[in-house]
């Protein structure tokens, strides 16, 4: 009886998680395409922090899904953002690139906040 406890309260645990990392994940996507509104690097780095430090308690729950996947989503937009660095030097193509990656971004978080409210597992 107390392990059926447990893990429905380990599964509500993290899905809050899920949704606390989403919301700092959106807050910064929303920052990033909407011009004038950018929001800190900081909360990303915050929301990276947390799936780090989490993915291990969702280890075999379709919840370890959402922790990958955000941390993909992190790691590949910073490269992106990284990689297109340079185009800033001709200022519109650094724009349209960093545009492009902030709506691919904005993409992902939407889908998987939606998925987890959901309770869909991510694709690998």
């Amino acid at each position: 009886m107390n392990e059926v406890i447990d893990l429905e309260e380990q599964t509500r645990s993290l899905k809050t998680i899920g949704n606390i990392s989403y919301l700092l994940h959106t807050i910064v996507a929303v920052g990033a395409v909407l011009p004038g509104v950018q929001a800190s690097v900081v909360l990303l780095i915050v929301a990276f922090i947390i799936d780090m430090v989490k993915r291990d308690d969702a280890a075999g729950s379709w919840q370890e899904s959402h922790f990958s996947w955000r941390i993909r989503s992190v790691l590949w937009a910073g490269g992106l953002y990284l990689l297109t660095l340079p185009l800033w030097l001709l200022v519109l193509p650094g724009w349209l690139a960093w545009g492009v990656i902030s709506i691919w971004f904005l993409y992902r978080v939407i889908r998987g906040w939606l998925n987890l409210n959901s309770g869909t597992p991510m694709p690998r």
